[in-house]
């Protein structure tokens, strides 16, 4: 056995949870030991698990072929086998909640990709080159969980990933009121095309919950630790419509921004180009060189030729112009599975282990 954190990915046939296990291929830091799903599928081979639905375009990889899966819900079962999981689970809202501080209270530190407790006071939701200082809160977490050292971190929406790291690139100038429309890729949906025929040539104007998601995760990721929870921020307001639309991987958003300050449009690009963070500092082996960068070209960024910028944990941001009744407006574009799911969790888990948050067993 390397030296490698052992790592269980809990959800691991689903598209998150592949996507998961081909990112984690080769990692510097972690291996993927254990992979649990639902009672279905516990007992067969990992391949024989996926056969028929392997989502990715890369192959399954051999580490993980033989894996027997584990169901989830032996929860003292496959948490004695890991030193931390990834959390991709399909389940309802309460029961993920449920089953995520159930693996916490084993002493396992779980890294999530679910919404479920993105908003329960004492999770962090954090991305890492934004607000690293909130995994303090884990604390907090762990005095109410009664742990030393199992906890749940998550990541925030997939939705908001396109323009929420701009946003806070121009801090510096006040961006205090905001509009933003997503056209999401069906991958968001755990879909392909294959699943979804009816996606092709067709936009859906509605995703349940994600204009709440969108309108609302960004004030918490700008908010503060008081009295051992997280308290959203509240000088930013954001309004917000999401769009499916048939493109397989690739969130895009239209934004319009007013300023109490009056930024240029080559301060604004130049605070996205320069803006980095802790992971950037750090050198996170996930981590993106330039985690956003401008394109100059009227027709970018594109789905097509950008999605994969930094091995698409980077953020393209294109055609920032002033607005007639806003003061700015812009594209952006983010990987919705890799730095939007499963690559941001694994930013997430790499951060917590260079903080001391995660450890070997």
């Amino acid at each position: 056995m390397s030296e490698k954190l052992r790592v269980g990915i809990l959800g691991g046939t689903g598209m998150v949870g592949q996507r998961f296990i081909s990112l984690l291929e080769n990692h510097p830091w972690f291996e993927v030991t254990t992979i649990a799903a639902s009672p279905r599928s516990a007992g067969q081979r990992y391949e024989d698990a996926v056969e028929g639905r392997w989502k990715m375009d890369t192959p399954i990889p051999k580490a993980v072929k033989n894996i027997i899966v584990k169901n989830v819900n032996e929860v003292e079962e496959v948490a004695k086998e890991v030193d931390f999981v990834f959390s991709a689970v399909d389940m309802s809202k309460d029961e993920i909640k449920a089953i995520e501080e159930a693996y916490a209270k084993t002493e396992t530190p779980v890294v999530s990709n679910n919404s479920a407790h993105r908003w329960t006071p004492d999770v962090p939701m954090v991305v890492p080159e934004i607000n690293p200082q909130h995994m303090e809160v884990i604390e907090f977490q762990k005095k109410r969980l009664g742990t030393t050292r199992g906890f749940v971190a998550v990541k925030p929406n997939c939705s908001i990933q396109s323009y929420a790291p701009v946003l806070t690139a121009w801090k510096e100038f006040e961006p205090y009121e905001v509009v933003v429309t997503t056209y999401q890729a069906i991958s968001g949906a755990g879909k392909t095309f294959k699943d979804w025929p009816e996606m092709e040539g067709n936009i859906i104007p509605f995703i349940s919950g994600e204009e709440e998601k969108s309108e609302k995760e960004p004030l918490r990721i700008w908010g503060k630790i008081e009295n051992g929870v997280i308290v959203p921020a509240d000088d930013v307001k954001i309004t917000s419509q999401c769009i499916r639309v048939p493109v397989l991987n690739g969130h895009t958003a239209a934004v319009f921004v007013k300023f109490r300050k009056a930024p240029t449009k080559q301060q604004l690009i130049d605070a996205i180009n320069n803006f980095s963070g802790v992971p950037q500092e750090l050198k996170l082996p996930s981590a993106p060189k330039q985690f956003i960068r401008y394109m100059e070209e009227d027709n970018r960024p594109q789905v097509a030729l950008d999605v994969d910028y930094e091995n698409g944990m980077g953020i393209s941001v294109g055609r920032i112009r002033e607005d007639s009744i806003y003061d700015w407006k812009f594209v952006g574009l983010s990987h919705n599975t890799v730095r939007g799911a499963a690559g941001g969790a694994v930013l997430c888990a790499e951060l917590l282990k260079a903080q001391g948050y995660i450890t070997a067993k």
